[in-house]
């Protein structure tokens, strides 16, 4: 099984922040990405933020799709689906507040990746994240290079425990 997991980019943590970028790893293995145009109400900036995640407040006017577009979109690709988070206390209430933004209906279920995962795999994780991360040698931190370095940790984690099992 690849779960399909997604991944936020937000202007910083806590109250007032918002999502600036959602990524996707599908259920093939495949990435997408969208970078979100801030709304009026949402003010918070924290430039730690932007020096990890790399996308600036200018990239966001210039390049960011309406939250009604990222969340149709979300909507089109995942409805029905269990979409799976790292982070799952923060990436949840973003995804909650881009839908809100849209005045959409949320049409996925969001759990956590940690839901997943055995505690064979847990132990193991760290160390397997870091290998897979310098094996697809992504440079930039951005949503989808983490949603599909997540997964592939997954799946990683799993047929490594799986070898174990029957060993």
């Amino acid at each position: 099984m690849r779960p399909i997991v997604i991944d936020v980019e937000a202007s910083g943590l806590g109250r007032g922040s918002y999502p600036i970028e959602v990524g996707v790893a599908n259920a093939e293995g495949q990435g997408s990405c969208n970078i979100i145009r801030r709304e009026d109400a949402w003010q918070h900036w924290d430039p730690r933020a932007e020096m990890l995640h790399g996308i600036s407040r200018e990239t966001l006017s210039k390049h960011g799709k309406a939250p009604e577009f990222v969340a149709s979109m979300l909507n089109d690709q995942l409805a029905g689906q269990i979409v799976y988070s790292d982070a799952w206390g923060n990436d949840s209430s973003w995804i909650a507040l881009l839908f809100d933004a849209a005045e959409l209906p949320q049409r996925f279920r969001l759990e956590s990746l940690r839901s997943l995962l055995s505690d064979a795999q847990v132990d193991i994780w760290h160390a397997t994240k870091d290998k897979v991360t310098e094996e697809l040698g992504y440079t930039r931190h951005r949503a989808s290079h983490d949603a599909l370095i997540l997964q592939q940790t997954f799946c990683q984690t799993a047929e490594l425990v799986g070898r174990q099992k029957v060993g």
